[in-house]
């Protein structure tokens, strides 16, 4: 199998499990994803510039961007978020194995194969990927938190429930409508 096909099966095929998901929970996990995006471009791109790893072969027009940052990572937080939502601990479960697949499987697979490479090879590196996910994960848990408003609650706090406009408050009881 070509490196592309994988590249591009890593970008397309976690999309293409959305039919599978409604509609009303794709609206409900879809910031997650946008925020696990936005947060991985973040850090590969840190990596790269700190010379920890670098993309020698990528689909176009991702040139230092490993195509799961776009592709199974997002889609696979929501998935995940899904089925442990309200459950941190399984949450957490689910994604710490999650990432140790992707450290210690998908990655050596990809290096192998001449697509991502790790420059700096000692255990520190390792170690620092697992805290790097850690504090990802507990990010987007959060951030899924805050969105959902159990976080910060963004109702408006009525001051006095007893004030009403005065066409909505009730006639007096001793006073009778006048209009014959």
């Amino acid at each position: 199998m070509s490196n592309q096909i994988i590249l591009w099966s890593m970008l397309i095929l976690p999309w293409l499990t959305l039919f599978f998901m409604p509609r009303e929970e794709i609206k409900r996990w879809m910031p997650a994803a946008l925020f696990v995006i936005v947060t991985n471009t973040l850090i590969v791109d840190v990596g790269v510039t700190w010379k920890v790893w670098e993309t020698r072969e990528n689909v176009y027009p991702l040139s230092e961007m490993i195509s799961f940052v776009y592709g199974a990572l997002p889609i696979g937080a929501m998935w995940i978020l899904k089925y442990t939502y309200g459950r941190f601990w399984s949450y957490a479960i689910v994604q710490i194995i999650g990432s140790l697949l992707l450290i210690l499987l998908v990655q050596p697979l990809l290096h192998r194969r001449g697509i991502f490479v790790w420059l700096d090879e000692n255990a520190l590196a390792g170690i620092g990927a697992f805290t790097t996910t850690v504090v990802h994960l507990i990010s987007v848990y959060i951030y899924q938190m805050w969105q959902d408003g159990i976080l910060f609650s963004s109702e408006r706090i009525n001051i006095s429930p007893n004030l009403q406009p005065t066409a909505a408050k009730p006639l007096d009881k001793n006073e009778q409508d006048k209009n014959p």
